[in-house]
């Protein structure tokens, strides 16, 4: 069974061996994710669920354990919106890890937000090189995007990507295979939220309000780390959960 290469061997090399990779009897249908808006009497969203009782065995990542008085925090980074400073500001006053997941774009854009990222003590998520549709790329062309994020990040940043988040939620069998083969987990959402358009910006009233509401065991929250509203209203949401409970960490 082919094995995560070890960080260190160049990208090309590794290639070469995963084109030695087999996978079978996995399917190829474009799946694409979202939690919807059906919740059960614990207020879990029911996509998330009824997706990690169906793809866990896979590596699929959508919701914690119900019970785990825990949410994990994450957030997307396409770009830069002048934001993310903040945001890690916020994070170090609160105490709190989170996890940031990052294209090569942002981080030979961004590299002193990344390297404070790993400085601080967050995550830092595999979000593919150049953020494909997963289920579109061949399996050789699925690892390239995938090894060579993780390599870049290493080779600049010193820190391991572990967990995969697949660009637009878009997955198949057949990518949750080839992740796990490579020894990452695929991590999705148990929360999201219309929170991306810079120039259509929720109100933050509104916002702190579906935020907190959805608010459940095991949750994995997406945010978009270009949105004003969600640097605005991040401490007081940390607050919230904190004052129910949660522990706020990374996954």
């Amino acid at each position: 069974m082919f094995k995560k290469a070890i960080i260190g061997i160049k990208a090309a090399a590794v290639i070469t061996a995963f084109a030695a990779l087999t996978v079978t009897a996995a399917a190829d249908e474009k799946i694409g994710y979202g939690q919807g808006v059906i919740v059960d009497g614990d207020n879990r969203p029911v996509g998330a669920t009824d997706a990690q009782e169906k793809y866990s065995a896979l590596g699929g990542v959508f919701i914690g354990e119900q019970g785990e008085k825990r949410i994990y925090l994450t957030f997307d980074e396409g770009y830069e919106n002048g934001c993310t400073s903040d945001i890690l500001n916020i994070l170090n006053a609160k105490g709190v890890s989170a996890t940031f997941y990052i294209t090569y774009d942002y981080a030979a854009r961004n590299p002193e937000l990344v390297a404070r990222m790993a400085a601080e003590g967050h995550k830092i998520g595999n979000h593919t090189y150049s953020h494909p549709s997963l289920p579109d790329c061949t399996d050789e062309e699925f690892f390239d995007e995938v090894i060579r994020l993780e390599q870049y990040v290493y080779d600049n940043f010193g820190v391991k990507t572990e967990t995969l988040r697949p660009p637009m939620g878009e997955f198949s069998t057949r990518t949750l295979t080839l992740a796990k083969e490579m020894g990452y987990k695929t991590v999705f959402w148990s929360f999201a939220y219309a929170d991306w358009e810079t120039d259509n910006q929720p109100n933050p009233a509104e916002a702190y309000k579906k935020i907190t509401a959805a608010t459940h065991d095991g949750a994995i929250y997406l945010l978009h780390a270009v949105s004003k509203t969600n640097t605005a209203i991040l401490g007081d949401v940390i607050d919230y959960w904190r004052a129910r409970g949660y522990e706020i960490t990374a996954i």
